[in-house]
């Protein structure tokens, strides 16, 4: 309680309620347009943030992640386009409703639903962030080590999809991560006599790359149609009695799966949504509406949703490893700013570890009071033209980009991503485990060569540790384990194959 009456008064400051609602408005709107999502928005927006302190910066880009999940919805809902991926399972539903005539009543449903839902996550949060810092504190250089290997092998999988299309992008992280200066030796490597090389790969000029331009032009290459919008009074936003009723039980069950989900790698905000949505397909009291248009399958998702995206905090601020896209950004913009995520950030910045958990608190009441009396705003801004919103978006990101450290070689590398990801993700590669191995493949040197001055070069060091020998056994099984199991279903098809053969020829 101490720490979280000391977040509130550092999160009470005008600079820190400025940028909460700065943030919380960005990812409402950032969620509002189709195809842009979290974190290519919180990518071209990240080099905004560094003319602000720690804390603010945090803050801010906090407010845009949750408040993304938000946004998504109000687009899902009224125009049966998903803001981003996490509002794909609200159109199910949600667009039927609107259908009759409920489109009010159901924005308001998810966006208390959601207050409800991110509130007590936030409360969990505070609970279990110290914690699980604490136990942290416990760790060596080889727990910290397997932790961070374990982390890029699963991010890479379940953000990648199939193994191969996560682990090239994070291969080209990992070695765009070595060029600079060593940190332990300090000689430069991989600079080919660059003095700016020699300061190593920008991680916001490749995440704005990466997220923010390859997206744009994926955007541009394939325009979409301009939506019809259906018009919201103020006397439909007031759901019914049944509504009401029908809505809580999916706003409790939601919000378990959500925070559960959200303390695991992966895509959680989505992932809960799917898994909410098949629950109340088989507990809830009317499930069979669900898919024609019934509240509960549109309560208990977004519930997930946003659940899930506010516990992925826990794992970022107690241990320093971002198990979503986003949360990674979170990461590079305390880098950037002399913050070292990790269990030590609790002690040596608690105006950061405490002040972003509060300020959680109060964008959840934010984004309740954006949501509703604005949609007639988000609505409109969809209607917007294509090419003026990219047009100004890119000139952020290319002055963002470059204002922070007034360096070329940094917008270079912004362009030389944006189309290294536009083509890796045309031809089925996924971005987010480049931008994961850039940020954390110079943790895991670091604990390596930590772990190996400690032991005096003994390799043994690294599986002398319990957490250590489980992470890492844990982390070959998940290699091995699906590559045996589809070598076993391709020789059983195989034999089923000759067989049918055999009784054909027979």
């Amino acid at each position: 309680m101490d720490g979280l009456l000391y977040g509130l008064q550092v999160a009470f400051t005008l600079q820190n309620l400025l940028a909460a609602f700065a943030g919380t408005f960005a990812g409402t709107l950032i969620g509002v347009l189709p195809g842009l999502g979290p974190t290519a928005g919180a990518a071209i927006l990240l080099p905004l943030t560094f003319t602000l302190d720690p804390v603010a910066a945090l803050i801010m880009i906090a407010g845009i992640y949750y408040g993304s999940q938000y946004g998504g919805s109000t687009t899902a809902i009224l125009l049966n386009i998903p803001g981003e991926s996490s509002s794909v399972v609200t159109t199910f539903d949600g667009y039927k409703l609107t259908q009759k005539g409920r489109a009010g009543a159901t924005l308001t449903i998810i966006t208390i639903g959601s207050f409800i839902s991110g509130t007590v996550a936030v409360v969990l949060v505070t609970l279990f962030g110290p914690p699980a810092a604490s136990l942290a504190l416990q760790f060596g250089a080889a727990d910290f080590f397997a932790l961070v290997v374990a982390g890029l092998v699963v991010l890479a999988r379940v953000m990648g999809g199939r193994l191969s299309n996560g682990l090239i992008p994070l291969a080209i992280g990992l070695i765009a991560g070595t060029v600079g200066f060593d940190e332990i030796s300090g000689a430069p490597r991989f600079t080919f006599g660059s003095t700016e090389l020699a300061q190593g790969i920008s991680v916001v000029a490749v995440a704005v790359g990466v997220f923010g331009l390859a997206e744009l032009m994926r955007t541009v290459v394939n325009p979409g149609q301009a939506p019809t919008v259906r018009k919201v009074r103020i006397a439909d936003l007031v759901p019914t009695k049944a509504e009401w009723r029908r809505s809580l039980a999916p706003w409790g069950r939601g919000g378990i799966i959500g925070f559960v989900l959200g303390l695991l790698p992966g895509a959680a905000p989505t992932m809960s949504t799917f898994v909410s949505y098949k629950v109340e397909k088989s507990v809830a009291k009317n499930r069979a509406e669900i898919g024609t248009g019934a509240i509960e399958g549109v309560a208990g998702p977004e519930a997930a949703n946003n659940a899930a995206a506010t516990a992925g905090i826990v794992p970022l601020l107690s241990l320093g490893i971002p198990f979503t896209a986003p949360l990674a950004l979170m990461v590079a913009a305390m880098m950037i700013q002399g913050v070292t995520p990790g269990p030590l950030l609790v002690d040596q910045h608690p105006d950061v570890f405490w002040g972003v958990i509060a300020s959680m608190y109060i964008g959840n009441v934010l984004l309740v009071i954006l949501n509703l009396p604005l949609i007639g705003v988000w609505v409109r801004i969809l209607m917007v033209p294509s090419g003026v919103l990219v047009a100004i978006i890119v000139v952020i990101a290319l002055a963002g980009t470059y204002a922070l450290n007034n360096s070329m070689l940094d917008v270079y590398v912004l362009l030389g991503a944006g189309v290294v990801g536009y083509f890796l993700n045309r031809t089925g590669f996924h971005l987010a485990p480049m931008a994961v191995g850039l940020i954390l493949g110079p943790f895991a040197e670091k604990y390596f060569r930590e772990g190996l001055t400690v032991a005096q070069g003994d390799l043994g060091y690294f599986v002398d540790s319990p957490f250590a020998i489980v992470l890492l056994a844990a982390t070959a099984l998940y290699l091995v384990v699906p590559a045996l199991a589809g070598l076993v279903r391709r020789r059983r098809a195989s034999a089923a194959a000759s067989a049918d053969r055999e009784r054909v020829e027979q």
